[in-house]
């Protein structure tokens, strides 16, 4: 079972560095699917809106709803969350070299989201990379039995262990 997560330290540089390595994934010919998330700014100053691009190209999913610049509440769109979920199923069902999941969020904590995607991704030996942050850490501890791996927020520690990985399991297939 080849299971890793990452944590970086400011708001969004998770899903900067997540969306980077995709992008060498595919320039070293590695079928990667997942999906990784891009905030956009709002011209309001709300908070930003939340993409994620279904890898490897696409669609980008809007996940946030729009609930007005005073709005604390969870803004994430379960429906368009579990729509990306779906499209990635169908790609791991496909066949893929690995999996990159943006973040083991509330849902994944709770028994939803990408839980099930990563689960068959791991019984099909793909290895599998996700972005956690402290607040479900635990939980995500919890659901890889403490199995996985901590990597260092950083391209290369990301890509040095993802790349051989993905290749031996291209190799295989």
């Amino acid at each position: 079972m080849k299971i890793a997560y990452t944590m970086a330290a400011g708001r969004g540089d998770t899903d900067l560095l997540l969306h980077g390595l995709s992008r060498r994934l595919l320039q070293h010919g590695i079928r990667a699917t997942g999906v990784v998330q891009i905030n956009a700014e709002r011209d309001d100053a709300g908070p930003c809106d939340m993409d994620v691009q279904v890898l490897p190209d696409g669609p980008s999913i809007r996940i946030s709803k729009s609930l007005g610049r005073e709005a604390r509440g969870c803004r994430l769109d379960p429906a368009a969350l579990e729509r990306a979920v779906g499209l990635v199923e169908a790609r791991l069902a496909e066949g893929a070299d690995c999996l990159i999941v943006n973040k083991f969020g509330k849902h994944e904590a709770e028994g939803r989201g990408f839980r099930t995607a990563i689960a068959e991704a791991l019984s099909a030996d793909i290895p599998v990379l996700v972005g956690l942050n402290r607040l479900n850490a635990e939980a995500f501890v919890q659901f890889s039995g403490g199995l996985a791996v901590e990597l260092a927020p950083n391209l290369e520690d990301l890509a040095n262990w993802i790349v051989p990985a993905a290749q031996v399991k291209a190799t295989a297939a």
